[in-house]
């Protein structure tokens, strides 16, 4: 069951429902009793895992590539090196 963010306008609570998503949207505030309480729009809280997403794909690309990019700026730096000696 996901957990929705309520906020009321008139008072200014704030919770966090769990609710299942055929349940209906809650429009009274616990707090003040007013009709102004209303469901926020907020970040989903999910990380999704496994191979072929952006965040692994960008994680292995960045391991492979850091060796390969270190030993050729290296090499530029060692040649300049080597240059002036």
């Amino acid at each position: 069951m996901p957990i929705y963010a309520y906020k009321c306008s008139a008072c200014g609570h704030e919770q966090d429902v769990l609710q299942k998503m055929s349940d209906p949207v809650l429009t009274v505030c616990p707090e003040c009793e007013q009709n102004t309480y209303s469901k926020q729009v907020t970040a989903a809280g999910f990380q999704l895992k496994g191979s072929g997403w952006y965040v692994t794909d960008f994680r292995n690309n960045g391991s492979s590539g850091k060796p390969a990019g270190g030993a050729s700026e290296g090499g530029a730096s060692s040649s300049g090196d080597a240059a002036s000696a």
